[in-house]
């Protein structure tokens, strides 16, 4: 004869407590994480602008112009195209949400978080960039239809080498989780060869030098510029923003596949894994800032030789990885 024991009411409702919970916290630390991330991405331009003039010798704007250009933006009005649709007016809420919701899924400083998916992440940012291209067309401008075409070009380049890298990373891995990085504590050489990989698609990803640059507005030179060049006022400031946005998420997954053991330390609230992400932030600013000073922007045709290179590394990283290496 079986008898059932039903636990007690208050057991009961104290599991159920202690689950709620876990859940909100969970949910608050990664609004948190996303508040900051959000916080500090212009800082992160700011830095690489700033070591980039003293590199060049110049003294240049100080490190915190991004925030006062941002606030210029969302005071002043927007002027919009009379041959615009709904699109141009939509496509800087698509780009901004975009790259919210890919901040919600990297993990940055917070131990144990709970990330998302690394195909995902590919897969939200050309969603932003279809948009961005259909905005610049849409707007009707010869710049904007330029710089969409040129941004599509690029991507089908940078895409492929970005998902082989992924893949590379993944057989490590055994998950294209991206939250399964932090539990690796010995990093393979096939990880860093698809980082490596992976940070020359982001170079292009992110509009920089020797793919893009975004200090110039010629004709023969810009990309992603000339496809923002119709926006103004808050939907520039939107733009603007997730492009930082976006900046500081593949800064942030890099950092974490490079050196993941700043998050498998149990220091949950602790400043010390906050400061450890700051310096790996850090010390990419200074890579970025060495490689927009010391090579040139190339043609945009010649960009084809670029992505073949990053290319052949992340199938290197494959068969490095497929071999355990």
């Amino acid at each position: 004869m079986l008898v059932r024991i039903n636990p007690a009411p208050n057991e009961a409702s104290s599991g159920a407590g202690l689950i709620r919970t876990s859940i909100m916290a969970k949910i608050v630390s990664s609004i948190l994480q996303v508040v900051a991330l959000a916080a500090i991405s212009p800082l992160v331009s700011g830095v690489i602008t700033k070591i980039k003039n003293n590199l060049r010798l110049r003294r240049g704007p100080g490190v915190l112009q991004p925030y006062y250009n941002l606030a210029k933006l969302f005071k002043k009005e927007e002027v919009i195209s009379e041959t615009a649709s709904w699109i141009f007016s939509a496509a800087p809420f698509v780009v901004f949400a975009a790259s919210i919701t890919a901040a919600f899924m990297v993990p940055a400083f917070i131990s144990g978080y709970k990330a998302g998916d690394l195909l995902l992440l590919v897969f939200l940012f050309s969603l932003a960039r279809f948009f961005q291209a259909l905005a610049g067309l849409d707007a009707g401008s010869s710049f904007g239809a330029m710089g969409s075409s040129r941004e599509m070009f690029v991507s089908s380049f940078a895409e492929p080498a970005a998902i082989l890298a992924i893949f590379a990373v993944s057989l490590n891995l055994g998950t294209t989780n991206i939250g399964a990085i932090n539990s690796l504590y010995a990093i393979k050489l096939s990880t860093v060869i698809a980082a490596i990989s992976l940070f020359m698609v982001i170079l292009a990803e992110t509009s920089r030098i020797p793919i893009d640059n975004q200090e110039t507005h010629l004709e023969l030179t810009m990309i992603h510029e000339a496809m923002v060049l119709e926006y103004s006022g808050r939907s520039l400031a939107l733009i603007e923003l997730a492009s930082y946005i976006k900046q500081i998420v593949f800064f942030s997954l890099i950092g974490t596949i490079l050196l993941p053991a700043f998050l498998s330390c149990n220091f949950a609230n602790n400043l010390t894994v906050f400061a450890g992400y700051l310096a790996k932030l850090l010390v990419l600013c200074v890579v970025v800032s060495l490689i927009e000073v010391n090579l040139a922007k190339m043609r945009l045709f010649r960009a084809i030789d670029f992505f073949s290179f990053s290319f052949v590394l992340a199938l290197i990283a494959i068969i490095m990885a497929a071999l355990g290496v």
